[in-house]
């Protein structure tokens, strides 16, 4: 549809000249010569001067930094606008193509499975009883779906995987945007989630999809039982997530990153490699290479020690 066409359905009067064909949403940094993106403050200035969007949703301030080739459509409120046109973009759910399923003869799909519409099965994989994946799902070769397992549409499972009961893959991540009244409009979350090679994840662990990209989980990651992956995280290669611990949306994890049990970190900060964090850890803040931490607020751990051994004094004074 065109960007005029759009902007009506949201009861939104522009003229707009070009009026570029839409077939899709997606970040500032990744959205194509077809896509529609946004950007809401100064933070966004570099990504807007470089971004190959068909065109970007703004407001009057940051118009002129819009990259040539690119529209710049001005509204008060971009995040929310955006927020109302995923709506436009959603998944719309229907019953499975009979047939459409590529299952490799050697793979094993147990009674009571759920397979959408053009869902691929690898070489040598299991599927358990309860499993249910969703439309466009891959799976690799050599993988093991535990039962009642939930792989959401769209989303990558890689080779020599194993996904233990009652894990969530592709749920959507928690995002809204916010009326002036105080309602809180859905982002429709119309990414995915890629899980790559010899990844090993726990039970009852939720993995949200990304708002218009991939969560990425990389090779030879092991994920504890309880965990939650909110939507656009990057765990890098090899890491270790025990459990209960929390990583917030947008947050990237180096390779070799250790959470321990009950950490979490806030959100759109990045991990380094080999960092370690302690358990109960609340990483707020970018982390040095190779440094280990512990604590709330977050210190290195001898610091931390310290300060703990100097608190237990004070108790005793």
């Amino acid at each position: 549809m065109k960007t005029s066409d759009i902007l009506k359905a949201l009861s939104i009067s522009l003229q707009i000249d070009p009026d570029p064909v839409i077939t899709g949403i997606s970040t500032l940094r990744d959205a194509t010569s077809t896509q529609l993106s946004y950007a809401v403050s100064d933070k966004h200035a570099n990504d807007l001067k470089r971004t190959n969007a068909a065109a970007v949703l703004v407001t009057q301030k940051l118009e002129n930094l819009v990259a040539a080739g690119t529209v710049a459509v001005v509204v008060e409120d971009p995040e929310l606008c955006m927020a109302r046109i995923t709506h436009l973009f959603r998944k719309v759910f229907d019953l499975p193509e009979a047939g459409s399923q590529q299952i490799d003869p050697s793979a094993k799909v147990f009674p009571n499975v759920s397979l959408g519409t053009a869902v691929i099965i690898g070489k040598r994989s299991r599927i358990l009883s309860g499993v249910y994946l969703g439309d466009n799902v891959e799976i690799g070769e050599d993988t093991i779906i535990h039962p009642n397992c939930v792989v959401y549409h769209n989303c990558r499972i890689g080779s020599r995987c194993i996904i233990h009961a009652n894990t969530v893959i592709g749920s959507d991540g928690f995002g809204y945007a916010h009326t002036k009244s105080g309602e809180h409009v859905k982002i429709e979350q119309t990414g995915n989630v890629i899980i790559e090679d010899d990844v090993e994840i726990g039970s009852n662990t939720s993995i949200d999809r990304a708002t218009f990209t991939s969560t990425i989980i990389r090779r030879g990651t092991k994920i504890d039982n309880l965990v939650h992956i909110a939507h656009n995280v990057e765990v890098g290669e090899h890491s270790i997530i025990a459990g209960q611990t929390g990583i917030a949306g947008s947050t990237v994890l180096g390779r070799n990153v250790v959470m321990a049990a009950q950490s979490g970190a806030t959100g759109h900060i990045r991990i380094a490699d080999f960092t370690t964090i302690a358990a109960r850890g609340g990483v707020t803040k970018n982390t040095e290479q190779g440094k280990t931490y512990a604590g709330f607020p977050l210190l290195e751990h001898r610091a931390w020690l310290r300060f703990q051994a100097k608190l237990a004094r004070l108790g005793k004074e």
